[in-house]
């Protein structure tokens, strides 16, 4: 996803780049220290004309080689004093600058991790980066150079073009002459050039999410022998990426020809002009020596300056990109709590306990106008203590109905409770303690064993990461090289799928949470693990309230109750047994039949049979139904 803003021309650089001011504003005193040494620098080159001019006309006119070498003398001290003055200048800037990008970077992670999960499923994560890395780099950049720069050069061309027409106004007239010209063609380059920028940056952030999604994706690639594809893909994006390099490339060239050009025309104007009064005797030759001695010392502040502006336009488009993610809404910490209603849930023993859902409904945001919702008033209570299935076709909601307890999504309509509070009454932080999550897909990050489980619960003792491994029968952990200090690596890539839904799975437990939702926990696991897992899952859903997504049979026998879930609503709530039973779309469901259409919702199942489900089947799918 390229996202871009509206067109180039109606956004204001200058405006865009007084953003950054509340990061600047405490190094403020240095980089304004380092601006005036840097102009202090610059203007002493200006004197080393001046030198020159009294040397011309009088040692070397008077022929007195004493009057030369102090010249000479105080042309060095000049050169000295200008490159130490320019070194200072770079030692006050280069600490608060880069304190300046760690606190912008800070502060754009700090802004992602509160960002709703909407948010992270509509923006590639190459964009992110980029914004986070190759992006706030360049402000840096910006600030130490072309910034300073910008008024270092023109204060050090206004002192310039002061001294030149106190030299000679009429020369100095015509290095003026260039002035107009220049500024318009210089402001046509810079729009041109603003738009390049702007598409250049975008196509990095998409180049860097196609480079990523190919490193975490590269067993795919492999397994399929998309290498190729991959990369003719890439080279594609990088083609189109190098183009609008190049295009800046050009715009930048022109842009320092006509700076380049129209002043050495101007210099060379003064000089012939310049000549001519000297040969008349109206000039002395020192007069003109600092007078063209100076107009070359403005030849790099004047040509600098297309290059300085175009760096200007390329951190303004930096700093938009910055601030487009700096502006999405984030979750806010709670909502405020209905009358009489306290931000906290009572004891799971209150006669208004457990997790309830009262009509809720929830549409994705993008969603078209007029479509049909993903959850329909959805009723749904989960009494304290017991644990309840939710079992539902491919594509039902289910997961999408768990991501609402959290609050990783908002209901668009609704209430959901926990033990009588509204869960948009409580901070997320203390919700997100009292519900405890595990995902299909579970993901670890590049950390220990133990840092990734105790995500789970910060505060859990030694003991209950034991019990939680217990639990998830991920002992394995134990006898790794550096045991639960094992360092996982990258998505936990280096671990089987089972193992990494064991620790998903500790992890959502070692907390001892009041509330657990767990989306299809045991997926990945073989028969003989899962009936382990199982058997000490029971004792840890005995002292929960608990929301289990469950395919399998042997999933949903965890189960105190059973909720079907089909077209958006609940068909269906009874156990494992009487659904059976009584419905058709349930018994298809856990028959694992593949083939054939699922019955209507609520269709009754007559002798408990469906279509695909056999006498064998169907015993197994009894046996043992009760806890």
């Amino acid at each position: 996803m390229s996202t871009s803003l509206a067109p180039t021309g109606e956004r204001s650089a200058v405006r865009s780049l007084l953003r950054l001011w509340p990061y600047v504003r405490p190094v403020r005193v240095r980089l304004s220290l380092a601006a005036v040494i840097a102009i202090v620098a610059s203007c002493l080159s200006l004197v080393i004309p001046l030198v020159l001019k009294w040397i011309v006309d009088g040692p070397v006119t008077d022929r007195d080689p004493g009057g030369v070498w102090l010249g000479a003398l105080a042309l060095l001290l000049l050169g000295i004093a200008e490159a130490l003055l320019f070194g200072l200048r770079r030692w006050l800037v280069a600490r608060p600058l880069a304190r300046v990008e760690a606190a912008m970077r800070a502060d754009l992670y700090a802004h992602l991790q509160r960002l709703p999960i909407a948010f992270h499923d509509r923006w590639p994560s190459g964009q992110l980066l980029s914004r986070g890395t190759a992006d706030l780099a360049l402000l840096r950049m910006f600030l130490a150079f072309p910034l300073t720069f910008l008024v270092v050069n023109f204060t050090t061309i206004l002192v310039g073009f002061v001294i030149l027409f106190l030299q000679q106004w009429v020369l100095g007239l015509v290095l003026l002459a260039p002035i107009v010209p220049l500024l318009l063609l210089i402001s046509y380059f810079e729009s041109q050039y603003a738009k390049a920028a702007r598409r250049g940056q975008d196509q990095v952030g998409d180049l860097t999410t196609v480079v990523e999604e190919s490193v975490l994706g590269i067993r795919i690639v492999k397994g399929f022998g998309r290498n190729r594809s991959q990369a003719r893909a890439f080279r594609e994006m990088a083609g189109r990426l190098r183009g609008t390099e190049l295009l800046k490339a050009r715009l930048l060239g022109r842009i320092w020809a006509v700076v380049t050009v129209l002043p050495e025309l101007a210099v060379g104007g003064a000089l012939v002009l310049g000549t001519v009064q000297v040969a008349d005797g109206n000039l002395s030759a020192g007069t003109l020596v600092a007078f063209l001695s100076i107009a070359l010392a403005l030849r790099w502040p004047v040509e600098s300056i297309g290059f300085l502006l175009a760096m200007c336009q390329e951190a303004a488009t930096a700093t938009d990109r910055y601030f487009e993610v700096m502006n999405e809404e984030r979750e806010t910490a709670r909502e405020t709590a209905g009358p009489g209603e306290s931000a906290e849930p009572a004891e799971s023993g209150a006669g208004r306990g457990g997790l309830r859902f009262d009509g809720v409904g929830f549409r994705y945001p993008d969603s078209p106008a007029g479509s049909r919702p993903v959850l329909d008033g959805i009723d749904l209570h989960i009494r304290p203590g017991e644990t309840m299935a939710l079992v539902g076709a491919t594509g039902s909601g289910k997961t999408t109905l768990t991501a609402l307890v959290p609050r990783l999504h908002e209901m668009t309509s609704g209430r959901i409770t926990l033990d009588g509070t509204d869960i948009r009454a409580i901070p997320r932080e203390r919700l997100r303690e009292l519900v405890s999550v595990a995902f299909e897909e579970p993901t670890l990050f590049s950390a220990t064993i133990g840092e990734n489980i105790l995500m789970g619960g910060e505060d859990a003792s030694a003991d209950e990461l034991d019990r939680a491994l217990d639990v998830a029968q991920a002992g394995f952990a134990r006898s790794l090289p550096g045991g639960i200090g094992t360092e996982v690596g990258e998505q936990g890539l280096s671990l089987s799928g089972g193992q990494r839904q064991r620790l998903a799975l500790a992890r959502a437990v070692v907390g001892r949470p009041r509330f657990l939702v767990l989306d299809d926990p045991l997926s990945a696991l073989d028969v003989h693990t899962e009936t382990l897992v199982e058997a000490a899952l029971r004792r840890v859903l005995a002292d929960t309230t608990a929301l289990v997504v469950a395919h399998r049979p042997s999933t949903v026998l965890l189960a105190d109750r059973v909720a079907l879930l089909s077209g958006g609503r609940i068909a269906a709530v009874g156990t494992h047994q009487e659904l059976l039973r009584t419905s058709a779309e349930y018994a298809w469901l856990m028959s694992g039949a593949e083939n054939g259409t699922a019955p209507e919702a609520g269709t009754a199942a007559g002798d408990g049979t469906a279509a695909g489900t056999g006498p064998v089947r169907r015993a197994h799918l009894t046996e043992g139904s009760s806890r």
